[in-house]
């Protein structure tokens, strides 16, 4: 303990040093005219702050002890720390926490609890005199009373610091303010801490608005003499009660949820343009006045409004009064008098047995007849004037307050293990009140943020694009008119055949759009790889070009056999890995499944099939490839909810087996080809399986990614054996499908790969942006186009161009895939994925044209349009452009000179377990898709 005769330890630190570091014999005192320059904040020392911030004077904590006295003001309940946070500041290295006998007995903290905790006991006496740093709710008393007969602040040691609300602005606690300048005391005011980002954790005017206005509720309720919400009975009907707040900051909203919880009908008026989405997103309806002016002001503040505004706003309060059954007023900015908007007249017109909390009582009421602390009855209706709101909860108040004390006495740390007071931090500088007995000038309001200046362009480009009804209506036309003289040309210059997979791929697409938009965010992912999973169906292509019988004998029946053993890879590993990301969504409460029943009908049918099959086709390919299409469909529906979505995977599983059955039957293999078909596709089977089961549920999205270079691969050599395999007999639609299934695979191959090694952490996630990239693609999409017209001219017959040609066209699309890829930052993978995804469908849709494969055309255009519309909702979600995913990548967001809002909190394993154990409900954000948790499964 320090000797009364000499100044603390922090006032030595602090005052008694040189610009050289040199103890000085006087203690330094900043003149008035060098006060305004240091705490003024001007440009260059904000330019300098990270220098200035290095001559701070850090103390360890363990030379700091902490006091916290018994509040005694008249009504004050609540106390300053914790128990849980006294053990915090013990941990953190502070030497001691002194707890006054009884400060917490009125906010239902024991005393054996702070034993527990670590803390020390003592009389109110030590707690001034032995602490460095006093933590307070309220301003200490300066004169004797039954509670405080002493004035324990005169035993506080010049250049201590004392931390508490104040209301330095108003002449409330001016002559505790006087004293403290006296006393050459170091004091904060936590009811000036600023509505900023990096404040919010220390916010006490939030955590104590947020009680205010739950409470405000519950005493209204307490007074009203009929239910909050409304009911029918036997006895009769009873209506709901209808609230009024007025205000939308954190207790208006906070008296909102409650009242809405209770079942009442909530309206809501704030001045502030903005809190309308706020309100009407907690049930209420948001009402206003009929003239335009935002009253958004500084610091998360209303500001005046003009007189025309505050006359409009009077009637309809008016108006309010005489329909409403409980209103609660809210307006106020801390500092000021609250404004006067609830007149006597009002007050008199309401119903008989209504109710009134004005929140602004403390600084004279927005009501005109309210009593500051009193509940009064004024012509029949009750006005409840209570300034202790939060005091009423002392528990829960005294819990918030102390986590916002102890979070801010944390934050003022120049290095681990020290306090150290830096009047250059926005935080520290406009909380602090007095400096070693200085009293420093007020800064001005945080000014409220400018609109940025993508919001800007946003809304000018709303006004710029928004339709009358005429054009509206007109481009509707067009665009129906387009679609129908399309269909008319294309059934005019192709055949019958091209049209009717034409027709297949529209009513697939079709049943795709409608599909996607019901999936729920957090089936994202899944629906992802079920998708991805399906599109192994690409296989089915290489089962028209293998041959050999048990082994392949030529290029192209090579190529089939490899693209049907990375199809099956892709398909066993994709449904696989859909299953272990579903049953992460399962509760133990969830009913029991039966998965294993679904192989009845699978075998039933299977069986049949082949039985069938055995005595003569008829259609029963025809039937194969409608049960397949139709369970690849209700696939993708089950994935719209938690409660289907493990029987849209089985369903999954159960298409690709039927289509890959009637697609076997119809293409009709000799045994030995057959034998050599289902070996490779066993053997891929079981490579995809055991890849599946054994990764981590880490590397289940990256694994998704992989599988799908699987599809893509796959797209390419189906698409390349097949040409090569009928080179002297290519038609034009057998050319361009085939070419353009090597361009889209090709580009889904190495851009499934990039996105693999990123999100693996194999690859730098940062964008590879290289120089003259817009030229690289540009004239990569030119080559595909010059070797594609040369490949449809020249190829016929003349197999060593058709091989050039796709080979080059192999190496412009890998090149492609990367390069697009590549200059994507990791963030924005899933969106990679779904619109690679999205390729591959179209890819199959190639195919399927190319082989006269229905159930190719139809999964395909089932999976491209689904996968489209998912990459627009994750787009949208995600602040990209769908035009720009599909065509081009998504580009590397430009250099703004945009900062970093907020803060990053460095954490121990330690603090991490102990904030896990004291949680009630843990959120784990890690990205999009099936990282988003169901919310019922966000409980631990």
């Amino acid at each position: 303990m320090w000797p009364r005769s000499q100044p603390s330890r922090l006032h030595s630190l602090w005052c008694n040093k040189n610009n050289n570091g040199q103890s000085s014999s006087a203690t330094v005192r900043l003149s008035k005219s060098l006060r305004v320059r240091v705490f003024s904040l001007s440009a260059r020392q904000r330019q300098d702050q990270s220098n200035a911030s290095d001559a701070v004077k850090a103390i360890p904590y363990g030379e700091l002890s902490i006091g916290v006295p018994t509040e005694v003001r008249t009504g004050e309940r609540r106390v300053a720390i914790t128990p849980q946070n006294a053990a915090v500041l013990l941990k953190k290295g502070f030497k001691q926490v002194l707890i006054e006998h009884g400060a917490g007995f009125q906010a239902q903290f024991p005393a054996h609890a702070y034993e527990e905790a670590g803390a020390t006991l003592v009389n109110a006496t030590r707690v001034w005199t032995d602490s460095n740093i006093v933590l307070k709710v309220r301003p200490p008393r300066l004169r004797s009373t039954t509670l405080s007969p002493n004035n324990f602040i005169s035993g506080l040691r010049e250049g201590s610091v004392i931390i508490s609300m104040l209301q330095p602005n108003s002449d409330r606690y001016k002559n505790v303010i006087d004293t403290y300048q006296s006393k050459g005391l170091t004091s904060f005011a936590m009811d000036m801490i600023p509505r900023i980002t990096r404040a919010q954790g220390f916010d006490v005017l939030s955590s104590m608005a947020n009680i205010a206005g739950y409470k405000a509720v519950l005493e209204a309720s307490n007074e009203f003499g009929r239910y909050m919400t409304g009911q029918t009975t036997a006895a009769g009907k009873v209506p709901p009660c209808k609230v009024l707040v007025i205000g939308a900051g954190v207790a208006g909203l906070s008296a909102i949820a409650t009242a809405r919880r209770m079942g009442a009908i909530v309206r809501c008026f704030d001045t502030r343009a903005a809190t309308k989405e706020q309100i009407e997103s907690l049930g209420a309806e948001a009402i206003t006045v009929d003239m335009e002016e935002d009253g958004a002001g500084g610091g998360g503040y209303a500001k005046v409004m003009s007189k025309e505004f505050i006359e409009a706003e009077m009637r309809l309060f008016a108006k309010q009064c005489a329909e409403v059954d409980i209103l609660i007023t809210t307006a106020l900015i801390p500092g000021r008098p609250a404004p006067r908007l609830i007149t006597e007249e009002m007050i008199a017109s309401m119903k008989p047995g209504s109710v009134v909390v004005d929140l602004a009582a403390e600084n004279g009421g927005n009501c005109e007849p309210t009593v500051p602390g009193q509940l009064i009855h004024h012509k029949g209706v009750t006005v409840i004037g209570y300034t202790d709101l939060p005091s009423r909860l002392p528990t829960q108040s005294s819990t918030l307050y102390s986590n916002n004390i102890t979070k801010y006495l944390l934050s003022m740390s120049p290095k681990e293990g020290h306090f150290g007071i830096d009047l250059n931090d926005e935080v520290v500088r406009r909380s602090i009140v007095t400096y070693n007995g200085e009293l420093l000038p007020t800064l001005p309001p945080v000014a409220p943020p400018a609109p940025a200046a993508h919001k800007i362009d946003a809304v000018k480009e709303a006004e710029a694009v928004a339709l009358t009804p005429w054009q509206k209506t007109s481009r509707e036309v067009a665009t129906l008119t387009a679609g129908m003289g399309t269909a008319l040309a294309l059934g005019k210059f192709t055949g019958p055949l091209f049209m009717s997979n034409i027709f297949t791929f529209s009513l697939a697409g079709l049943i795709g759009y409608r599909v996607v938009w019901g999936v729920a965010p957090a089936l994202h992912s899944p629906l992802m790889s079920v998708t991805n999973a399906i599109s192994g169906m690409v296989g089915i292509g290489g089962f028209f070009i293998m041959g050999g019988g048990y082994l392949p004998q030529t290029i192209p029946q090579a190529l089939g056999a490899l693209s049907v053993l990375l199809a099956f890879v892709n398909v066993s590993g994709g449904f696989v890995i859909s299953k272990r990301m579903l049953d992460m969504f399962r509760r133990p409460t969830d009913p029991p499944e039966y998965p294993w029943l679904y192989a009845v009908p699978g075998l039933l049918f299977g069986g049949g099939y082949i039985v069938a099959a055995s005595t003569g086709m008829a259609g029963l390919v025809q039937a194969g490839y409608m049960v397949s299409s139709l369970l690849c469909i209700g696939s993708l529906t089950g994935l719209a909810s938690q409660a289907t979505a493990r029987t849209g995977n089985l369903m999954g599983i159960l298409g690709v087996g039927s289509g890959v059955l009637a697609s076997l039957a119809a293409v009709g293999l000799p045994m030995e080809t057959l034998i050599q078909c289902l070996a490779v596709a066993g053997i891929g089977s079981t490579i995809g399986g055991l890849i599946g089961r054994r990764i981590t549920a880490t590397e289940l999205p990256q694994m998704v990614a992989a599988l799908h270079s699987v599809v893509g691969l796959a797209a390419v050599l189906t698409s390349i054996g097949s040409v090569m395999a009928a080179v002297n007999h290519l038609d034009a639609l057998h050319m361009v499908t085939g070419y353009l299934g090597v361009l889209i695979g090709g580009v889904t191959f190495t851009g499934s790969i990039v996105a693999f090694m990123k999100l693996a952490g194999r690859m730098s996630s940062r964008p590879t942006i290289l120089p003259g990239r817009h030229l690289i693609n540009g004239g990569l999409l030119a080559a595909n186009a010059a070797t594609m017209g040369a490949f449809i001219t020249a190829a016929p017959g003349a197999p060593a161009i058709a091989a050039a040609c796709l080979a080059a066209n192999t190496c412009f699309s890998f090149a492609k895939g990367y390069t697009t890829t590549s200059a994507i930052g990791g963030a924005d993978m899933p969106v990679v994925i779904t619109v690679l995804n999205a390729y591959s469908g179209f890819a199959l849709v190639a195919e399927g044209l190319m082989l006269n494969s229905p159930i190719l055309t139809t999964v395909g255009s089932l999976i491209g349009v689904s996968g489209s519309i998912l990459s627009y909702i994750m787009c949208k979600a995600m602040n990209r452009s769908l035009a720009n995913v599909l065509f081009g990548g998504i580009s590397a967001p430009a250099k703004t000179d945009h900062k970093m809002v907020g803060e990053i909190t460095k954490t121990t394993v330690e603090d991490t377990a102990q904030a896990l154990k004291d949680a009630q409900k843990v959120v784990i954000v890690v990205g999009y898709g099936w990282s988003q948790l169901h919310p019922e499964c966000g409980e631990v």
